[in-house]
């Protein structure tokens, strides 16, 4: 048995485990929470960004429910149609979309004829002849978006010296994505007092710096919608981002696709694996291993 000595110095030193076994624990857990803390501040702070320099880098955007954005979300074709409409009647005239060829919206939004006679309703330059001469030709389908300008140059000079982009990947070249081109789009306004923008520049809290050359295009009734969709602004600029989106992602729904498929093949698999484990590798993960030795171990012959 225990002596009194013995067990008190047992005692002395279990309690003093346990104090430290609970300074670890507490340690550990300020730890913890700190770090969770820390990091939903920043989550905070980068979806809320407010300080002092925002009007040079521009009010952050909105969340808005495009279905694209979701999970499992994929474009409405519909809206793509629609947008297309109006970047031809509107955007077309200054910005180019120079990744985008007609034969990309055969199925897309249009069928294969409606896209042939669209393209056929511009002139395009090709050749040379058999005479070695440049001739222009209506378009095919191979043939891309035309350009408003035939260069970087007369395209300043149109537009007193700025230059728009080309739209093929703006909603993946700007931070926010499609609610930045919808925030911007439609966020035109005057500016507040103090605020000065010089003559030939806009006012728009969401461009950085708050002054943008591009003025204010979108207006309800811009444009005619075939479908009857109302073509109030806002609508108007919906149609016109998912289609952009579109533009800067063709694969976005098959992607998804594949991915849902992919998903569902890999959890198979993983529960297969692990019904295997659990139901066929039992008798091998649970086997004991005994060795009885001989009762004549020891015994010399």
């Amino acid at each position: 048995m225990f002596s009194r000595g013995a067990f008190s110095v047992f005692k002395q030193a279990t309690q003093g485990a346990s104090a430290k076994f609970s300074a670890h624990n507490v340690l550990l857990g300020a730890s913890v929470a700190t770090a969770l803390g820390s990091g939903a501040s920043l989550y905070y702070l980068n979806r809320n960004a407010a300080h002092a320099n925002m009007e040079a880098e521009g009010l952050h955007p909105a969340d808005h429910p495009f279905p694209q954005k979701k999970l499992f979300g994929t474009f409405d074709h519909a809206s793509i149609r629609r947008g297309f409409h109006v970047f031809k009647e509107v955007c077309a005239a200054c910005h180019s979309l120079d990744l985008i060829y007609w034969r990309n919206l055969v199925d897309v939004a249009y069928s294969e004829e409606e896209a042939r006679l669209m393209a056929a309703e511009y002139e395009y330059r090709d050749g040379p002849d058999d005479t070695g001469a440049m001739f222009d030709r209506p378009g095919k389908l191979t043939d891309p978006m035309p350009r408003p300008y035939p260069n970087e140059e007369a395209a300043r000079a149109a537009n007193a010296g700025a230059y728009p982009p080309d739209l093929s990947l703006i909603t993946k070249a700007r931070h926010g994505g499609v609610d930045y081109i919808y925030s911007l789009l439609t966020g035109y306004c005057d500016p507040p007092a103090g605020v000065e923008v010089r003559e030939g520049l806009n006012y728009n809290p969401y461009f950085p710096g708050g002054a943008i050359a591009m003025a204010q295009n979108i207006f309800d009734g811009v444009v005619e919608f075939e479908d009857g969709t109302p073509n109030t602004a806002s609508q108007i600029t919906k149609d016109v981002v998912t289609f952009l989106n579109w533009a800067a992602e063709p694969e976005l729904d098959d992607r998804k696709k594949i991915g849902v498929k992919a998903l569902l093949l890999f959890s198979t698999l993983t529960a297969l694996a692990l019904w295997i484990k659990r139901n066929r590798w039992q008798t091998l993960k649970t086997r004991k291993i005994v060795f009885n030795p001989p009762k004549n171990w020891n015994h010399k012959k």
